[in-house]
Order: structure tokens, then C-alpha cells, then sequence
């Protein structure tokens, strides 16, 4: 699977310059043609579409692509990611989640493909592990796809719930570590384990869950940041340090992750606001 990405990512790191990550994309020019590419492109697409901020296009792209081939697991972890920051800008930083969903009058209908989504999701990847123990891809998504459900109810819902998907995503995600620590979109997830059990988690339920750490994770992310070649896993870690940087309130930092993702995704209307406040 290849996402198409039109420029130069750049991250930093504190005390380091901004480091320009692989020149050797795809022009703008093959965008369009890599996209025709059925269905690896068209997932693509919806990758391009998800990190422009697009997150119900994204959506429905993911759900043609299953309407297709409902068993695709990359399209899952797709769908359940829009799905996720969807209801994040919907539900925002309400202070009762209750009355925000009830309010809300798609997020039900969400809320229930999530859950389906994540409960096929997992079954797929259990069967593909069971019948081969090697499968890292099937063992990668399996931890990406239980962190958005943890991340859904500890974030957008309130909710202290999600245990046993995080049990089962870390376990998945230090396995996959373990035999590849170069495994750039798995170090991500990991980090952002660390980062909602240290900031989202009462300290007590924070100790049952073995810990977390907000610098771990920034440290983490900024690593895979620098070192993330193939543009879907520099795309994640880029957006992964640009929110860490600004929950940290390192806003220097974030500003400069921020205009190198805008080369990438220059319709992401975060990025832009953002950027526009702060330059």
C-alpha cells in the first residue's frame, strides 16, 4: 500500500533543526495516476483525504472500499480513524459527553459502526494471526484499531472503558516492536498508549495499567518523526509530534512540524489555522 505525498515532510526535534525527510516522492503530476491504481491507490486516497482533515469523506471512501471487500483490515483501521476524529471536532472538549452525543444527531449511527467495526476488525485479525503467528501486519492493525477504540472512549466519550483493547494493542504493538523496532507506525501507536495512560488516566488505574509517560511518548514520536521513510508512516508520526508538541504547549516546535505537514497536506484546515495564528 502507497500513499502519495506531494512534498517534503519536515519534523524537529528540540535543540535540532528541522531534519527534510525522504525527497523521493512522487511528483504532484502522478498523484492522479497512482490514485487510478485499484484499490491500493484508492486507499491511498483515503489516507490523503483522512490527513487533510477530510475525516467524513475519508469515511465514506473507506466504507466503498468494504462495501467492495468487507474483510480488508487496512480499510477498517481507515474507517474507525475517521470515524474517531470525527466525533473529536464533533464533541469537542464538551464538558458533559452524555448530553453532546445525544444532542448530536449522526454520532449514534457512528458510534455503532465504530463498534462493529472494531469487533469485525478484531476477529479478522485474531483468525489471521491464529492461522499464521508471523502475520505483523495483521498484529500491527489489530493494536492500531484497539488504540482507536481505547482512544475513543477515554478522549471523545469520557469514559473510563476500552481496558481489554488496551491490554490486547499493547501486547499486539510490543510484539510487532520487539521483532521490527523500526516499525514506524507501531512505535507511533505504542507512544500514544504512553501518552493517554499518563495524561487521560487516574493515577491509581494509571499503575494496574503498567505506567505511561507523556516524555517517553514525545521522545518516541519525535524519533519516528525523523526516521519515518514511506509517507503513511511519516504522515502519522508528523501529525502524531505536531498535537504532542501542542499539548506539551511547545509551540515553537509544533509551528515547525505544522508547515511541513502543510507541504503535504496543505488542505488540512488545522494545519492552516494554525499555522496562521502563530507565524
Amino acid at each position: 500500500m502507497r500513499l502519495v505525498a506531494g512534498g517534503v515532510l519536515v519534523v524537529a526535534m528540540l535543540a535540532v533543526a528541522p531534519v527534510p525527510l525522504s525527497a523521493q516522492e512522487p511528483p504532484p503530476a502522478a498523484r492522479s495516476e497512482i490514485a487510478a491504481d485499484e484499490p491500493a491507490g484508492r486507499l491511498a486516497h483515503g489516507y490523503v483525504t483522512f490527513y487533510n482533515a477530510n475525516y467524513e469523506e475519508a469515511a465514506a471512501m473507506a466504507s466503498a472500499l468494504l462495501a467492495i471487500s468487507p474483510d480488508t483490515l487496512d480499510a477498517l483501521e481507515l474507517r474507525t480513524s475517521a470515524t474517531l476524529f470525527r466525533l473529536k471536532a464533533i464533541l469537542g472538549d464538551a464538558k458533559n459527553k452524555e448530553k453532546a452525543v445525544k444532542a448530536c444527531a449522526v454520532c449514534a449511527d457512528m458510534l455503532t459502526m465504530m463498534a462493529d467495526d472494531t469487533r469485525h476488525a478484531q476477529a479478522l485479525a485474531r483468525a489471521r494471526l491464529k492461522a499464521d503467528a508471523t502475520d505483523d501486519e495483521a498484529r500491527f492493525l489489530l493494536g492500531k484499531i484497539d488504540l482507536n477504540y481505547l482512544w475513543l472512549q477515554l478522549g471523545p466519550l469520557g469514559k473510563r472503558a476500552g481496558w481489554d483493547e488496551y491490554w490486547e494493542a499493547r501486547r499486539s504493538l510490543d510484539e510487532v516492536l520487539v521483532k521490527n523496532p523500526l516499525h514506524t507506525r507501531a512505535k507511533v501507536a505504542r507512544a500514544w498508549m504512553d501518552y493517554i495512560v499518563d495524561t487521560r488516566v487516574p493515577w491509581g488505574t494509571k499503575w494496574i495499567l503498567g505506567g505511561g509517560s507523556r516524555k517517553k511518548a514525545l521522545i518516541a514520536v519525535r524519533e519516528a518523526a525523523i526516521a519515518a521513510r514511506e509517507p503513511l508512516a511519516r504522515a502519522e508520526a508528523g501529525f502524531a509530534l505536531w498535537e504532542m508538541e501542542l499539548r506539551e504547549k511547545n509551540h515553537n516546535e509544533a509551528l515547525v512540524v505544522a508547515n511541513g505537514l502543510l507541504m503535504d497536506f496543505p488542505e488540512n484546515r488545522d494545519l492552516v489555522k494554525f499555522v496562521a495564528a502563530n507565524q
